[in-house]
């Protein structure tokens, strides 16, 4: 009787230690001349925009300075597929983890019934060697501690089970994705924006009325350049293009120099591409033309030495770039970006 009791005192105490052990080891285990001066050095480059197309290679010089967002060269991962994007699982915690309350009263009387099995049965066996009666009281007293131990921790996992178990998890009503307003934050289509709406990219039939277009636009906007006037250019340029314009004259009045790109002669005008995006319409055509290209100083006086800085007001040069011309359906067409 008393190794048996001993046994099961052992038994019981190498799974109260042992089961938090294990639990807790497996959750750490887990876990062109002109403006941009083609033919001449010191130009500004390619810049501007081509819609959907600004960054696309169409065999021109690449654009350099844009409006327009480069994209980028790799889509970013979803992050609902990527095992990045997704939390680690959790592994789950317990019983003595999750219920520290019952884990010590059971510790408690379990150790109160482990030491008077252990004690208690020594005491008892010694008393059976002369009479046994004693014995029965005994049997009848671990009976007993057994019945109270078993009724106190039912009391107590049924106070547990009422005091945090019945708790109602909140409800939350009213605002949704569906209900909500435009603009907030939990409304998808604002959120989103233009970036999750394909943009329609259709082919543009370019008329005889257009090229006659792109070569008066030649001409209008490399005379205002030489006059340094901001109003015929605004009349010419996209808004972007006009900012790229107005900081080069800025650059050259600063400089004290003034480029004049005179006597334009077109040479030949190619259509590259030609594309609707919704309702704006784009081509990109490659010009070449012949032109008095040259700069003076605008504080040396003409015929001193210095005033001429770079290029001929009587020889004529030519120059090539790579243009494109954007209009909003049945507008104007204007100058949106130049490429060399």
């Amino acid at each position: 009787m008393v190794k048996s009791s001993q046994l099961i005192a052992v038994c019981i105490i190498a799974s109260l230690v042992g089961l938090p052990t294990l639990s807790f080891a497996k959750a750490r285990g887990g876990s062109g001349g002109g403006f941009s001066s083609g033919s001449r050095g010191g130009g500004y480059g390619s810049m501007g925009s081509r819609g959907s197309r600004t960054h696309q290679d169409n065999g021109a010089k690449p654009i350099e300075q844009s409006a327009t967002a480069k994209p980028s060269t790799a889509p970013p991962p979803n992050a609902a597929n990527s095992p990045m994007g997704q939390p680690a699982p959790t592994t789950s915690p317990s019983w003595l983890q999750r219920n520290p309350l019952l884990a010590g009263i059971a510790g408690g009387l379990a150790g109160s019934w482990i030491g008077h099995m252990l004690f208690g049965a020594t005491e008892s066996s010694a008393k059976t060697t002369d009479t046994e009666e004693p014995a029965s009281s005994s049997n009848s007293s671990n009976s007993f501690g057994l019945i109270l131990l078993l009724m106190l921790v039912g009391g107590g996992a049924l106070y547990y089970f009422k005091r945090f178990r019945q708790t109602p998890a909140p409800v939350f009503t009213g605002l949704s994705r569906s209900t909500a307003t435009r603009g907030s934050l939990l409304d998808i289509s604002s959120n989103n924006g233009s970036a999750g709406r394909p943009t329609t990219d259709t082919a543009y039939t370019v008329t005889t009325e257009d090229k006659a277009a792109f070569q008066q636009l030649l001409t209008d906007i490399q005379s205002a350049w030489s006059t340094q006037d901001v109003t015929g250019l605004r009349r010419c340029l996209t808004p972007e293009m006009l900012s790229y314009f107005s900081t080069a004259l800025a650059e050259d009045h600063s400089r004290g120099v003034h480029n004049h790109v005179e006597g334009v002669e077109l040479l030949k005008g190619d259509v590259r591409e030609a594309w609707s995006e919704d309702t704006t319409d784009y081509a990109t055509v490659d010009l070449r033309w012949n032109a008095r290209d040259y700069t003076v100083s605008t504080t040396i006086s003409r015929g001193e030495p210095g005033y001429l800085v770079e290029g001929s007001h009587e020889t004529s040069t030519e120059s090539g770039e790579v243009w494109t011309f954007m209009r909003v359906r049945e507008g104007r067409w204007l100058l949106s970006a130049i490429q060399q």
